[in-house]
């Protein structure tokens, strides 16, 4: 839901900010109309690969695909031995083959070989014509193993060829993880690699790269190959090896303005103008309007829900409460709808909507200016 406003906009701040409250009322009540649906979990699915324990079919969906691949290549590296891939391993993408071909394919069987393993990689490209597999589903050969990549969308479940999946427990549901998860997930990522991490490291390493589980887990492989298996993963290595400037960066900006710390924010926004590459304008306007909406979330719920459960409706890591705590006595509801209005205004402006000659670090200085005044 997005609350740009315009400066100018005819309501008050009291009628916005009553919306802003019956919003996040409705939502903390509205609970009835979620749909259990029998599908495999990650974990699972990978204890079950590890234990050569295979489904006749697995169909990967979702908007982790950081997930999918890893689930997809372990299913290669487990399924087949290197000598058995050339006759029983095939890899079809959706944009470029039919229906009937794989499941021609599927129909065979293996050649000296318990088994063989089709990938569909892009299979969200093959949605429209996905009934066409509901009679193979429905009969699936159990030598061959049809694994479907089908990213960063999901197959309806009420239709039939949906919910015979699900049915037969074929469906993998690969979420992304919660902004708030990242840094438990990098630590567990890290400990995979066994790498030793402190949590200030979690979170900076969560802050910079966002919940792309595949950068992370590159940038943790490459911290594994570049320090001594006694050290300690903290800030001064990720700052050194990752190029990452804790003093400069949108996480300290953050913190900046959370604090109302006028002096180091501007210090801050002038690195950013002369870094322009490094920092634009529209990513700084995008974590902020993330930060504000989920500051505004905070200000509805702090008196509804235990810290732990706060922390998961704002959508932040439990370690973040107290910045929030201290942002929401510097920022009230009211002042936040000014905010929003503001950086509505200012990501036209950056745009080139009614603007034509002021430049984005000019645009950057007069947005803090007014979002801590």
């Amino acid at each position: 839901m997005h609350f740009f406003l315009s400066s100018s906009n005819r309501y008050s701040l009291e009628l916005i900010t009553l919306v802003l409250s019956l919003y996040f009322s409705f939502e903390f009540k509205w609970k009835i109309f979620q749909v259990k649906v029998n599908v495999l979990k990650y974990n699972e699915a990978i204890q079950s690969i590890n234990n050569s324990q295979y489904f006749p079919v697995y169909f990967l969906q979702g908007e982790n695909t950081h997930y999918i691949d890893e689930i997809t290549k372990l299913l290669i590296d487990k399924v087949l031995d290197e000598s058995e891939r050339d006759f029983n391993q095939t890899i079809f993408y959706g944009k470029e083959t039919t229906v009937d071909q794989i499941i021609d394919a599927a129909r065979r069987y293996p050649v000296m070989s318990s088994y063989q393993l089709i990938i569909v990689k892009e299979a969200q490209h093959l949605n429209r014509v996905f009934d066409k597999f509901e009679g193979y589903f429905k009969d699936p050969v159990p030598t061959t193993i049809l694994v479907f990549n089908f990213k960063n969308k999901k197959l309806d479940k009420r239709k039939a060829v949906g919910k015979l999946l699900s049915q037969r427990k074929f469906i993998i549901d690969l979420d992304a993880i919660k902004d708030y998860q990242i840094p438990e997930w990098v630590l567990s990522c890290a400990k995979k690699h066994q790498l030793k991490m402190d949590q200030k490291a979690s979170i900076l390493i969560s802050e910079f790269l966002g919940n792309d589980l595949s950068s992370i887990d590159s940038t943790l492989q490459k911290l594994k190959l570049l320090i001594s298996s006694n050290q300690i993963v903290d800030v001064d290595i990720v700052q050194q090896h990752v190029g990452f400037s804790k003093d400069f960066n949108l996480f300290e900006l953050q913190n900046a303005i959370a604090a109302k710390n006028i002096q180091k924010a501007n210090f801050i926004a002038k690195h950013f103008a002369h870094n322009p590459k490094n920092y634009p304008l529209v990513l700084t306007l995008g974590n902020l309007y993330s930060f504000f909406t989920k500051l505004m979330k905070y200000h509805f719920y702090v008196n509804q829900l235990s810290n732990t459960q706060l922390a998961a409706k704002v959508g932040v890591n439990p370690y973040f409460l107290k910045q929030y705590e201290q942002a929401s006595r510097n920022y009230s509801k009211g002042k936040l709808a000014k905010i929003f209005g503001y950086l509505r205004d200012y990501d036209l402006m950056s745009k080139g909507v009614g603007n034509s000659s002021v430049k984005d670090d000019e645009i950057l200085k007069e947005m803090i200016f007014k979002i801590m005044h």
